[in-house]
């Protein structure tokens, strides 16, 4: 059986704030790569808007955001050998694809604090703060810039 990549969704959710915009990061508990965006497994006939929502509300709580766009943007990976020794499958890393949110500025967010332990609302020029990969967090600037032309032209 050759290795085949997982499909998975992933939200840019921003909320304004003051003459701008502040994106979601959410904290995963272990060692490396802990911030990143929401992000999921598709399930069954799921497409990505759906993935992308469901698990911006099973990792934040959050189920009242309007969508602004989609991102032809992929973000290909492949597992750290560590991991893909304790799969019993043949994925062998995950494809994510992106969706554009706009939270409202007095949005609550509620983390499980099992899967997901924390949580931050930053401006894009906090994001090397929380994202070392530098191929990851280039793509979530891409992603960001993106969303805001998406804003600034929604019948685009």
């Amino acid at each position: 059986m050759s290795d085949v990549y997982r499909e998975a969704a992933s939200v840019l959710l921003l909320k304004p704030v003051g003459d701008g915009y502040q994106m979601l990061l959410l904290h995963k508990p272990r060692k490396n790569d802990a911030w990143q965006l929401p992000q999921g497994g598709k399930e069954a006939q799921e497409n990505a808007t759906e993935t992308a929502l469901r698990e911006l509300s099973e990792e934040a709580g959050i189920t009242a955001c309007r969508l602004i766009g989609t991102s032809k943007k992929v973000y290909q990976y492949e597992f750290p050998p560590s991991f893909r020794r304790f799969r019993p499958d043949n994925v062998c890393g995950q494809r994510i694809a992106y969706v554009f949110a706009l939270a409202e500025p007095d949005v609550v967010v509620t983390v499980d604090g099992k899967e997901v332990n924390n949580f931050l609302w930053i401006d894009v020029s906090e994001l090397p703060r929380f994202v070392r990969r530098r191929e990851y967090r280039d793509l979530i600037v891409a992603l960001y810039e993106e969303a805001l032309a998406a804003i600034a032209s929604p019948s685009a």
